[in-house]
């Protein structure tokens, strides 16, 4: 959990370097600031209407109390166990096992999940499954992915400003003097968006892991997540989302799983770690904590 955790700070560290680095190559702090600006209002709007966006592109509806009595019972005990208020708790009608967590923090929090899932998994599963969705709630991923998309943001500002100063011959006369080559600028400018994308995938991924952890060290049952795990792996492939909308692509980070068909995707730019090495890693937890309680004895 530990090295997660400084797997995020190292990569948003990466991350701010990578925009004071071309904020400082195309226009030194006057630019670093204009994109910040730019960055911050554009990502704020969507930390606080974030949720209420993503709930209503999917159709959610609130999971009726009465109808569902035993999952909130179970989003109430976990809630219980990780000292976090009750979240909304909604329902996608739709066969696609999956399940997200949305809300800039624990008292504006929504757990979603669909009827897929609901149909799918056996309630110890269901259970696991929601743990990892709460741990989300509890490490404030969303405030760290609007962080990590902010700073994102700037610097496709900043490179996309610096690759059209390029192309239009405007380099300002500070950087003529300073002798800095307009083609590698020109090249550094269309790389740098790249890496930080790349930066912000493994951000993603880490957190993925990390929820994993927190959510089998919570409920106290990493192989519940792992079986999970398993079926909406092989549920995915029979139902899933057409990857066809923008829309859609932009909330693949929120849910557990990636929600499209991912044949056609390269590894390296996954949202998701690796389904093999989650369930692989929920594994050896569920190892530790037993023979670490076996030795006990």
């Amino acid at each position: 959990m530990l090295t997660n955790k400084i797997k995020t700070v190292v990569l948003l560290a990466g991350l701010s370097g990578l925009l004071l680095f071309l904020g400082n190559l195309f226009g030194g702090t006057a630019g670093l600031q204009f994109a910040l600006i730019i960055a911050l209002s554009m990502n704020g709007i969507a930390y606080f209407f974030s949720d209420k966006i993503v709930l209503r592109l999917y159709g959610a509806q609130p999971l009726d109390e009465n109808e569902y009595t035993w999952i909130y019972l179970i989003v109430q005990g976990l809630c219980q166990n990780m000292a976090l208020p009750m979240p909304k708790l909604w329902l996608i009608r739709t066969p696609m096992a999956n399940a997200f967590a949305t809300g800039r923090d624990p008292k504006h929090a929504s757990v979603a999940l669909t009827t897929g899932i609901i149909d799918l998994l056996e309630k110890h599963e269901l259970r696991g499954v929601i743990a990892h969705e709460l741990a989300h709630v509890k490490n404030r991923d969303i405030l760290i992915a609007t962080v990590a998309a902010t700073i994102a943001t700037a610097i496709s500002y900043l490179a996309s400003m610096l690759q059209h100063s390029m192309l239009w011959s405007t380099v300002s006369a500070r950087d003529r003097r300073s002798g800095g080559n307009p083609f590698v600028m020109f090249v550094v400018a269309l790389l740098m968006p790249l890496a930080a994308t790349l930066l912000q995938l493994v951000l993603s991924r880490s957190r993925e892991y990390l929820a994993d952890e927190t959510g089998a060290h919570y409920s106290d049952d990493p192989l519940a997540l792992a079986s999970a795990l398993e079926k909406l792996h092989t549920n995915i492939r029979q139902a899933h989302l057409a990857n066809t909308n923008t829309q859609h692509a932009s909330t693949a980070p929120l849910f557990i799983i990636h929600p499209f068909s991912s044949t056609s995707w390269l590894s390296l730019f996954a949202t998701h770690p690796p389904m093999d090495a989650r369930i692989g890693r929920l594994h050896a937890l569920y190892e530790k904590r037993f023979y670490s309680s076996a030795s006990t004895w």
